[in-house]
């Protein structure tokens, strides 16, 4: 066993001693790809959702020099049509491509272009370790075609994060280009492919980098977030899996819905962050594992960036939104942005955004693909409020800051301010264009109060009483602040709005909960295009 060619079983078998979810049907998908025109597979997941865990398990799975019997036949794999005739057929060559990265970075002046002959160097050193008869060491091809010749079985490749050196060396061209040859002399060559491949199975947080409007890489069969296909089973965790691990953990999984669920993915419309699920599973604790991922490093400066109505849209996201999004334009790389909508793109590849198709989703008007998007759930709404206040854009700044003023209005009584803070939204960029009824003034109160984010939460048409309440704010712990019920009404009074909040008994929800509930009504009349604002607090929940 090597570190390169054919790693073993171990880490694989270290999965199986922890609350293994079974994921090995995938298997069962590539052993239909092998020796095809289908047999390069590139699949694309934002950082911990399971890409490594993939690649072990895939080694194990075709390692020949290892016997994984033991640790499938147990598995569902093993009632696959082809699990016996791959199972250890195969040489492998499993590279982590972010170790050859890290290698290149502990230099002063790191060189990426060193990148693709390290990794050649490194493939013909362990071949000829283990073969030292073999002649051909001028070129890892030719070495690798001898490899196969002596040994009588082709390769399976198994690449993790294959588009490190794409996005570590983003303005390095050469280096890019340099690293997608290599992969194009091994993927991509007549001559080589069909006598050495017999699969191929290679992971990022990227699709593969475009050329123009074709892939840089061709032949590969791409499976992405936006279209995942038959891989979409393998993306997460489904609802059943968590729920099951909930019930033998003593874990509520009311909370752990909340927390990591929200996923679209194909047809797959309930999808979990498996790392996050896993960690809570571990550390019996509910929060956001994304702090700990360069991902999120990165994410105040995409949201930073200067695209016109990108703000707008980050806000509209915030607040509880879904926005259209054009997905075709982006180039999958970091550093090539034409407008809002690829910042967004690369978003759903970095998992802060969850994208779901709509029916008869191409526009007409260029054929590009659209669908929606939102923050999907409670871990990664936290990430987004955790750099509302670090946002150095203009508007998001007086967005904030109005809303923080809004606020300490609302709980200090001050009707008119409050008033004419909602009025300023209204007239800002972040009001919708057509401002005509009850949900256009939601919106505008979404707005308006989009910096309580970080010291409320806050649920929409929230059952209570003989009703629902429009939008209520619940203080999170350690929150030493009032809840705040608030009711809206078109064309109607702010009065009207604090008598039905009463009327129907709304505070009901709030009863033994100890402190103060601030009852907010809020108007817009079309003929006077004002707004009117009441305000009532009980003290006696």
């Amino acid at each position: 066993m090597g570190t390169y060619l054919n790693p073993g079983n171990s880490g694989f078998a270290e999965k199986l001693k922890t609350d293994y979810v079974d994921k090995t049907g995938l298997i069962g998908i590539v052993n239909r790809s092998i020796n095809t025109n289908y047999k390069l597979i590139c699949i694309s997941r934002p950082r911990r959702f399971g890409k490594s865990y993939a690649a072990q398990m895939l080694c194990a799975y075709y390692d020949r020099s290892c016997d994984s019997h033991p640790l499938f036949d147990d598995l569902i794999i093993a009632k696959d049509e082809n699990y016996n005739a791959y199972i250890n057929h195969f040489n492998v060559i499993s590279l982590d491509i972010t170790s050859f990265v890290s290698g290149i970075k502990k230099y002063t002046e790191p060189s990426f272009q060193d990148i693709p002959d390290i990794i050649e160097k490194s493939i013909i050193k362990e071949i000829t370790g283990m073969y030292p008869d073999i002649k051909n060491t001028d070129s890892v091809n030719d070495c690798l075609l001898e490899y196969v010749s002596i040994t009588g079985s082709k390769i399976v490749f198994v690449i993790d994060e294959w588009d490190s050196v794409i996005r570590e060396a983003k303005n390095d061209f050469a280096a890019q280009e340099k690293y997608l040859n290599l992969l194009r002399g091994w993927f991509k060559n007549n001559n080589f492919t069909p006598k050495v491949v017999a699969a191929a199975y290679i992971t990022g947080i990227l699709p593969i980098k475009k050329d123009g409007s074709q892939s840089a890489i061709s032949d590969f069969q791409e499976y992405s977030m936006l279209d995942p296909s038959d891989f979409a089973e393998y993306v997460g965790f489904s609802e059943g899996e968590v729920l099951e691990l909930c019930e033998k953990n003593g874990i509520d999984f009311s909370r752990m819905k909340k927390w990591y669920d929200g996923y679209t993915v194909g047809d797959y419309k309930s999808v979990y962050n498996p790392y996050s699920v896993m960690q809570t599973v571990k550390k019996k604790s509910f929060k956001s594992y994304w702090k700990k991922t360069t991902a999120a490093e990165t994410l105040l400066t995409y949201i930073d960036m200067d695209e016109d109505g990108l703000q707008n849209d980050i806000a509209r996201l915030i607040s509880g939104e879904s926005i259209q999004v054009d997905t075709d334009s982006f180039q999958n790389d970091v550093e090539t942005f034409t407008g809002k909508d690829d910042v967004l793109t690369l978003l759903i590849h970095l998992g802060y955004l969850t994208y779901e198709e709509i029916s008869d989703s191409y526009d007409d008007t260029d054929g590009s693909l659209v669908g929606f998007v939102h923050i999907p759930n409670e871990e990664v709404r936290s990430e987004f409020e955790k750099i509302l206040r670090k946002a150095k854009h203009k508007s998001l700044i007086e967005l904030v800051q109005k809303s923080d003023q809004l606020l300490k209005d609302t709980l200090e009584c001050k009707e008119d301010a409050m008033a004419r803070a909602i009025q300023e939204v209204h007239d800002s960029a972040y009001a919708p264009r057509y401002y005509n009824n009850e949900q256009s003034l939601r919106y505008v109160i979404k707005m308006a109060y989009i910096s309580c984010v970080d010291q409320y939460a806050k649920i929409e048409e929230l059952p209570s009483g003989h009703g629902m309440a429009d939008v209520v704010f619940i203080p999170k712990r350690n929150a030493d602040l009032p809840a705040l019920i608030v009711e809206l009404k078109w064309n109607k009074s702010a009065e009207s709005a604090l008598s039905q909040i009463d009327g129907r008994k709304y505070p009901a929800i709030f009863k033994g909960y100890g402190g103060d509930l601030v009852l907010v009504g809020i108007s817009y009349d079309e003929k006077t295009k004002a707004h009117g604002c009441k305000i009532t607090i009980r003290t006696d929940l």
